[in-house]
């Protein structure tokens, strides 16, 4: 459903941009016609091609690491609670320092390939998941838990039979927030340092002034972002088939 409404958004917003075209007539290198990107899509599919793929790639990858990251340290702050003392204030100052900022540290250390954009996606989603996921471990019914207690049941039974299953809506709820910075994560990275990937793609355009191939590459990344995001929720949806339906 997402994907069928964002489509109708992106034709929504097609129209308003030609017709904002063909009434202002700005030049082409301030604002080119959705005809002009799409020439510039359709000129070097192979090259587009390969640009998308890097940044898609990057993009997995760096969400199935956030997402374990952070499922990881939220279950770790559930099964040790003295550790939350550490680790909640490591995280929030992660999340102080621009994503941007720390960018040209990773590609110094970690060089120009696709380990430093995985890092980069990893650092910008691991939050949110963290976050939700440790909330929802937080908010457990506390009646099922005094029952727990009743019967003398274990921290680790307590977290992995009650906590973790009443959790994992929340969980659903980061990953869906995560799948949309995965992307801009890998772009960042691409920005300071690649040789290929769609952010690269804009960065050798913009120098250019080839505003229809920045646009372009625009409009493959809010592609890609869509299609992760419809991708998520497919799955996510069979994860918690006890949700309600207005939640999925």
């Amino acid at each position: 459903m997402i994907a069928l409404r964002a489509l109708g958004v992106a034709i929504g917003l097609l129209v308003i941009w030609q017709a904002a075209v063909l009434i202002f007539g700005p030049p082409s290198y301030i604002l080119p016609s959705p005809a002009d990107v799409f020439r510039a899509l359709t000129e070097r599919p192979d090259l587009w091609r390969i640009h998308a793929v890097t940044t898609l790639v990057e993009t997995l990858i760096g969400l199935v690491t956030g997402t374990l990251l952070g499922a990881g340290l939220a279950l770790l702050m559930a099964f040790l609670p003295p550790s939350r003392h550490i680790l909640l204030p490591v995280m929030v100052v992660s999340q102080a320092l621009p994503v941007f900022a720390i960018a040209p540290i990773l590609v110094l250390w970690l060089g120009f390939g696709i380990s430093s954009k995985v890092v980069m996606a990893t650092v910008a989603i691991f939050f949110p998941v963290a976050s939700t996921f440790y909330d929802g471990l937080q908010r457990t019914d506390p009646g099922l838990l005094d029952l727990a207690h009743l019967y003398g049941a274990a921290q680790v039974r307590q977290v992995t039979l009650l906590r973790l299953p009443s959790a994992l809506p929340a969980l659903v709820t980061g990953v869906r927030v995560a799948a949309v910075y995965a992307p801009i994560g890998a772009l960042f990275g691409e920005w300071v340092g690649a040789s290929s990937g769609l952010g690269y793609a804009m960065l050798q355009a913009n120098g250019r002034a080839q505003i229809d191939v920045v646009f372009a590459a625009l409009f493959l990344l809010a592609a890609m972002s869509i299609l992760v995001r419809a991708a998520v929720d497919l799955v996510t949806r069979n994860l918690t088939p006890w949700m309600p339906e207005s939640q999925k």
